[in-house]
């Protein structure tokens, strides 16, 4: 694998200087991962945005349908959907005013990969970003 995170020096630094984040596929069970790992950041202090159209609001904020939805800057657009659905994503992403591409744990697409890291994107993948910050904090 060609995927290289920064280090959790510089993910600490990231998540020190972020204060919204953006989570696509935001499921709004509260059994669900994207769920549980959002509600915690939310309750750090970071303002999530969910990014779901098949959802009308999750943790008391209203979602929007796609990331160019957004107004304004992101500094995270934290990634719940499938390893082959991270393309598409990073394509979005790169239409927008955002800082850092993150694919959840177990989320790996090199094309997006690289994609984002010649435009010169910080992009983390493979990453929880709940158990970042617990680490990092």
């Amino acid at each position: 694998m060609s995927v290289q995170n920064p280090s959790i020096e510089e993910i600490g630094a990231i998540l020190k200087k972020a204060k919204r984040i953006a989570v696509v596929g935001l499921s709004n069970n509260p059994e669900k991962t994207s769920y549980m790992v959002s509600k915690v950041m939310q309750k750090a202090g970071y303002e999530i945005i969910p990014v779901n159209p098949t959802i009308d609001e999750v943790l008391g904020v209203k979602s929007v349908r796609t990331l160019k939805d957004i107004e304004g800057h992101i500094d995270i657009v934290n990634v719940f959907r499938r390893s082959e659905q991270l393309l598409e994503v990073a394509k979005d992403f790169d239409e927008i005013d955002a800082d850092v591409f993150w694919a959840q744990q177990g989320l790996v697409n090199e094309e997006a990969y690289h994609l984002l890291k010649e435009k010169g994107y910080t992009v983390i993948m493979d990453l929880c970003i709940k158990v970042a910050h617990a680490i990092t904090k």
